[in-house]
């Protein structure tokens, strides 16, 4: 009894994770401007952009037996190893501050996409990204094509979300390559809690998007930047063809 005891209550190397907060790029979060640009016009932009996260359990939290099979059959939970979500050996303020450096590298990415595939010069635009307790990659894509819509849109006056609530996850490097993450099931579920209809995968985690798929969310898989935009402007204009999962 002593040993099934300490079986079940003994901390395991496991995070828990479920749907976290989204937030629109194309909007404020905590009072404050995601996107801010000097140097050039912003537009006034309907629709959203939601980037997506998922929240897990702390490094420092233990996990037990009892909490691994408490939550391995649940949809809205998914049971990670630690190392998958927290970067092995390294103490709570480390891991705040790789994340936070993740972030910002990511923002740079962003930016530098954005302002390439707009052939804008980052000497004469200047773009400013804020967005309170989020760390890590995963944003990139979102921030990118929320600095597209900010300063161009689809490129013809209109919006690049053509009105929709969208959602989507994905890292991007600064050539427009957009690059897989983690949690995308916990994510396409908090995309559409929060009203969004139409969800940018990167196209590698396809079966993981789909295996709890909300309904009424549509799944489209991206690898570039330039595909991504492709495919909301033949969303917006109904016209051309939407690559799906």
């Amino acid at each position: 009894m002593a040993l099934i005891a300490t079986a079940v209550f003994a901390p395991l190397p496991f995070s828990v994770a479920q749907p976290g907060m989204t937030a629109d790029v194309l909007g404020k979060n905590r009072n404050a401007q995601v996107i801010t640009v000097s140097g050039a016009p912003a537009r006034d932009t309907g629709g959203q952009l939601r980037m997506t996260t998922i929240e897990a359990t702390g490094p420092d939290t233990r996990v037990s037996l009892a909490d691994v099979l408490g939550n391995w059959f649940r949809t809205d939970r998914a049971v990670m190893p630690r190392d998958a979500v927290y970067p092995s050996g390294n103490s709570v303020k480390e891991i705040e501050k790789y994340n936070a450096k993740q972030m910002r590298q990511s923002q740079d990415a962003a930016t530098q996409a954005a302002l390439k595939y707009l052939d804008l010069s980052p000497d004469k635009v200047k773009v400013r990204l804020k967005l309170a307790d989020v760390g890590g990659p995963s944003a990139g894509l979102l921030f990118t094509l929320g600095i597209i819509d900010t300063l161009d849109g689809d490129g013809h006056g209109g919006d690049l979300t053509g009105g929709r609530t969208i959602a989507g996850t994905g890292t991007i490097d600064a050539a427009g390559k957009v690059g897989a993450v983690g949690g995308v099931a916990l994510k396409t579920q908090a995309a559409r809690r929060d009203g969004a209809t139409v969800f940018l995968v990167p196209k590698a985690e396809c079966s993981d998007a789909k295996s709890e798929l909300p309904e009424g969310l549509r799944l489209v898989p991206v690898t570039t930047l330039q595909g991504a935009v492709n495919s909301l402007v033949a969303l917006e204009k109904g016209k051309g063809g939407v690559p799906s999962c």
